[in-house]
């Protein structure tokens, strides 16, 4: 039964989409750990996903179609969040990211600067109008949670992850600067978390994925996080615990973020060399 963790707290769930989303996981956590949640993801997302076998999971928890790079949706979201709560939000996780130019095969020297555009759109700006969008509606009571997922191609080049590189770079350098603002006007702390590689319908779209899982593996002194570490991270981030905690970006990677080479590593280059 957890050990409510987050009893009596309400939030916002963006990004679920099947069983290995790690939104889907947090989602079914918070709930275990006394959360009461809302689901949403746009509305192609909706038809793709299960989000209503999540529901059904999650004490039949509304399900709120919005496009994320909408603001008018994003209105009727968090409009309706609150009639169905009876009041403010505790905590929103932003679990959203895709690239059209990884989708469709654009190297990065070549890229579509539309795609690009859209890739900034829906996996970065995204997360500016979910709190402008909060912030206008005072949605978010004092002390609440905002979270994001990033990854840290946002720091270092990995040339696969394209311009999602860019993108998580800008999702980073929002929950900083909208993280003072919302902290000084209304106490409420925005945070990132730089996941390791997980095994998600996102992460193993990118160029030679399991190659580079396997690598981070042998890289990090800890192993992959998994995404259900992730998501009890996530639920940390979300309680009265980490309250002083804002406009940061959180490793959860196993060490990999502070890890020159490996002993692993080294082993398998003087095995490839012998």
């Amino acid at each position: 039964m957890g050990n409510q963790l987050l009893k009596g707290k309400k939030g916002i769930v963006f990004g679920a989409l099947d069983e290995r989303s790690i939104a889907w996981i947090t989602a079914l956590k918070a709930v275990e750990e006394g959360a009461e949640i809302v689901l949403t993801n746009a509305p192609i997302a909706l038809r793709m996903g299960k989000i209503n076998e999540l529901a059904a999971q999650c004490n039949n928890a509304p399900v709120i179609g919005a496009d994320a790079t909408s603001v008018e949706d994003l209105e009727n979201l968090f409009t309706k969040a609150m009639e169905h709560f009876g009041g403010k939000v505790d905590f929103v996780l932003h679990s959203i990211g895709m690239s059209p130019n990884v989708r469709k095969g654009f190297a990065y020297t070549d890229t579509n600067y539309d795609n690009f555009l859209k890739t900034l759109d829906i996996s970065a700006l995204s997360f500016h109008k979910v709190m402008q969008t909060a912030f206008k509606l005072d949605a978010i009571n004092e002390w609440g949670s905002v979270v994001a997922l990033s990854y840290i191609a946002a720091q270092r080049t990995f040339p696969g992850y394209n311009d999602m590189a860019e993108a998580k770079a800008l999702l980073e350098s929002i929950a900083r600067s909208f993280g003072y603002h919302y902290g000084v006007n209304k106490k409420v702390r925005v945070n990132t978390i730089s996941q390791s590689p997980t095994v998600t319908t996102a992460g193993s779209g990118v160029s030679g994925f399991n190659a580079f899982l396997d690598y981070a593996e042998k890289m990090s002194p800890l192993g992959n996080a998994s995404a259900e570490a992730c998501a009890n991270y996530c639920l940390t981030l979300f309680s009265d615990y980490t309250r002083m905690v804002t406009m940061q970006n959180l490793f959860h990677d196993g060490g990999f973020s502070f890890t020159g080479v490996s002993d692993a590593i080294i082993a398998d280059i003087q095995k490839a060399n012998s």
